[in-house]
């Protein structure tokens, strides 16, 4: 098969040097338009690619969704590390509760709290019964934890002793243990039979035991539940049946205590009321002998007495005023000489009849009767006055004694209401006491023992299987969150869907990562293997590329990366080998003059490069090397002291290429990464397609962002992507082996 182009003749793929035709003045003839050589700028506008006047092609806006059937393929994909995971959990969880955590044992006893007593005699007690509310209920629930009756049950079964509630006694052997020892030791602390003392014990196994014991109420009931948890089946049920026991005993020995002081309190008040109520009665006793009453009769007897004499007293006054009267109306009479007046005012038969007879009578027999009859009215008023002044006297000695009489008698009757009180209050008393006293022979508490707690037979904790499921379930979790988090946190790129994505570039090829040992193996591997999956995809990738533009046959391919490493430079051989084997002529040129990898795969021993091209120190024919494995012509960069940049920069450079396009079907130029240095930017300017490379699960996403921005500020489009170095394995293990996997089985078969 043989094709003419531009003078150069071509046989299965090789250039036949001889024919090539190319002037070394055209080549380093300068630019005419620019003497000097560009060395950080770029060429200008008329020279850029015609692909490089299209839009940047813009990748997809992410508003920051979260789409979940993409969150359900990713975990789907990553089952397998959800499913080890798992089975991770699943592995420690059984650790954990088969040959690590200590069986405790769980032993319930059960107290009934008894709300309505039976009393044996219907006495008062003098510590009531609890009323069976809730306030009470729960406060009972912390009487049976209260540490008092807690210390009460270390003493009783000498927990003191026991190491699994004195932290003292355990012995702490190990690493982890010798560190916490070290770092109290730092602190000052000490060990822990140095930092307490008895009392500091006995606090600290009250505290391990409040959180061993639990007390609860059962609902709608009046029955507590006590529930004891220890290593030891015996130690709970002991535990448990021993609080029980105490919290019932505590109870009646508060009450007993509390009839004890009440006795002792009563007793001594009985004393003192005792000799009070004696007082108080021998005072009544001194009053009466002291005093002149008789009684409370007899001094209604002398009111009686007063109320009599002050009546006659009334009478006899009225009747000194009546005698008065009639003394004075007589003496008015006799004054006036008037006899009938006067027999009249006498009213007295003698003196009436002489008076009317005085005619017949002397005068003197009238006046002497009626000096009898004025005598008489004179004694009758002398006689009033007497006895009126006796009565006053009387009555006078009457108020008196009846005074004297009453003030003895309240007195006297307050003496005997102040016994009388004080009997009632010593009577109270006593009873009280005795019936105090006898109480406490019939103390009863206020619970009892509804139910002992049974020996356990089987621990309650671990609860083995609780803790499989919850490792299960917990290991799934931590596997979904691993594989959630891998992803969302992702900075590399791993499909190729999501580098068209976030770049807005399409994705002309995948290649594996060849299993090659060194690079110079490399080709061979893909000579000696055309039906593997990295050949295939390299095919793939030629096709792409060929196909990208069918206008305008792509004839110049430039392949650059983002940073050193990435596989770009192995893609050109690659891609030089494949197009040569389809019996095209293919020049591949090294355009990276600083790192010049072409000597890791060639024998460049002693050979001219382009740059002695370029110069015209050398010709083309004669610098140019052939291998029969490559299958295309090879231009190796040289080292130079100039910038690599100006160079490509140069119109030597430029006419180059052009002599090139007309003696080479494909031209393929392996270019420095566009991070390091600014190489593919200018060589770009000249190329109908760039190939950019990333690496997989490599380059981060900010380098390929920064590297296109690169291109795209020179006004470079880039043809296509390719996602390079793909581990068959590495999908696998993030879940994307479904697909990619079957791919590489095929080719491989």
């Amino acid at each position: 098969m043989r094709q003419e182009h531009g003078g150069a003749s071509f046989r299965k793929g090789k250039v036949k040097t001889s024919s090539v035709k190319i002037s070394i003045d055209d080549i380093t003839k300068p630019p005419q338009h620019n003497q000097n050589a560009l060395s950080n700028e770029v060429t200008p506008m008329k020279d850029i690619a015609p692909t490089a006047s299209r839009a940047s092609p813009q990748p997809e806006d992410d508003k920051g969704e979260i789409n979940l059937t993409d969150m359900l393929r990713t975990i789907w994909r990553g089952k397998l590390w959800v499913l080890l995971t798992a089975l991770i959990g699943l592995g420690l969880g059984g650790y954990y509760a088969f040959a690590v955590a200590t069986p405790i044992y769980t032993a319930n006893a059960a107290v009934v709290l008894e709300s309505r007593q039976e009393q044996v005699v219907n006495l008062e007690s003098v510590v009531s019964g609890l009323s069976g509310d809730q306030a009470t209920i729960n406060t009972e629930v912390e009487v049976i934890r209260a540490r008092g009756l807690l210390e009460k049950l270390v003493l009783n079964l000498d927990l003191m002793r026991d190491p699994e509630f004195n932290t003292a006694l355990q012995v702490k052997n190990g690493p982890v243990a010798s560190t916490l020892v070290w770092v109290k030791g730092m602190l000052g602390q000490g060990s822990a039979k140095e930092a307490l003392d008895p009392r500091a014990q006995m606090d600290a196994v009250i505290d391990l035991l409040r959180e061993a014991i639990t007390v609860s109420n059962v609902r709608q009931s009046y029955v507590f539940r006590i529930s004891a948890k220890s290593e030891s089946a015996e130690k709970s049920a002991a535990i448990a049946n021993t609080l029980a026991t105490l919290y019932i005993l505590e109870q009646i020995e508060v009450k007993f205590e509390a009839t004890e002081t009440a006795t002792a309190w009563l007793s001594a008040r009985v004393g003192d009321l005792q000799a009070d109520l004696e007082a108080a009665v021998a005072a009544v006793k001194d009053f009466n002998a002291d005093s002149d009453l008789i009684s409370a009769e007899a001094l209604a007897g002398l009111n009686r007495q007063l109320k009599e004499a002050r009546d006659r007293l009334g009478s006899i006054q009225e009747a000194q005023v009546t005698a008065n009267a009639r003394l004075a109306e007589l003496r008015a009479a006799q004054d006036a000489g008037d006899p009938e007046a006067m027999a009249t005012l006498a009213r007295d038969r003698v003196l009436t009849r002489i008076a009317r007879n005085l005619n017949d009578t002397s005068h003197p027999a009238f006046d002497a009767r009626f000096a009898q009859v004025l005598e008489r009215a004179a004694l009758d008023v002398s006689r009033a006055a007497n006895q009126i002044a006796a009565l006053t006297a009387s009555v006078a000695a009457q108020e008196a004694d009846i005074a004297t009489q009453s003030a003895d008698l309240v007195r006297l009757e307050q003496l005997e209401r102040e016994a009388e009180a004080t009997r009632l209050i010593y009577e109270s008393f006593l009873n009280r006491l005795k019936e105090t006293t006898l109480q406490q022979g019939i103390q009863q508490a206020d619970s009892r023992v509804l139910s002992v707690a049974p020996l356990p037979l089987v621990p309650s904790e671990p609860r083995r299987i609780l803790i499989l499921a919850l490792s299960l379930i917990f290991g799934t979790i931590a596997g979904v969150v691993f594989v959630l988090a891998r992803e969302f946190s992702q900075n590399t790129f791993r499909l190729a869907e999501d580098l068209e994505a976030k770049t807005g570039y399409p994705v002309l090829g995948q290649i594996p990562a060849i299993p090659a040992r060194k690079r110079k193996t490399v080709l061979q591997y893909l000579a000696d293997k055309p039906t593997s999956a990295a050949a295939e995809a390299i095919r793939n990738l030629r096709t792409s590329v060929l196909l990208s533009d069918l206008d305008t046959p792509p004839q110049i391919i430039m392949s650059t990366s983002s940073v050193p490493g990435e596989g770009k430079t192995l893609q050109s051989l690659a891609l030089a080998q494949n197009l040569a084997g389809l019996g095209k002529s293919v020049l591949l040129i090294e355009g990276d003059m600083r790192r010049r990898v072409f000597a890791e795969y060639f024998d460049t021993k002693g050979r001219k490069g382009i740059l002695s091209v370029l110069s015209g120190a050398v010709p083309f024919e004669e610098a140019v090397m052939q291998t029969p494995l490559l299958g295309a012509d090879i231009l190796i960069a040289e080292a130079a002291k100039a910038n690599a940049a100006d160079t490509f920069s140069s119109e030597a450079f430029k006419t180059f290429l052009e002599a090139m396009r007309s003696a080479y079907d494909y031209i393929i130029i392996d270019t420095p990464p566009i991070l390091a240095v600014h190489d593919a930017r200018v060589i770009g300017q000249h190329v109908d397609t760039i190939l950019y490379t990333v690496r997989w699960d490599s380059t981060s996403q900010r380098q390929v962002r920064e590297g296109l921005r690169g291109l795209e500020a020179v006004n470079l489009r880039v043809s296509g992507l390719v996602l390079a170095q793909i581990s068959p394995k590495g999908m696998a293990r993030y879940g994307y082996g479904d697909s990619y996997g079957a791919y590489t089985a095929y080719y491989e078969s």
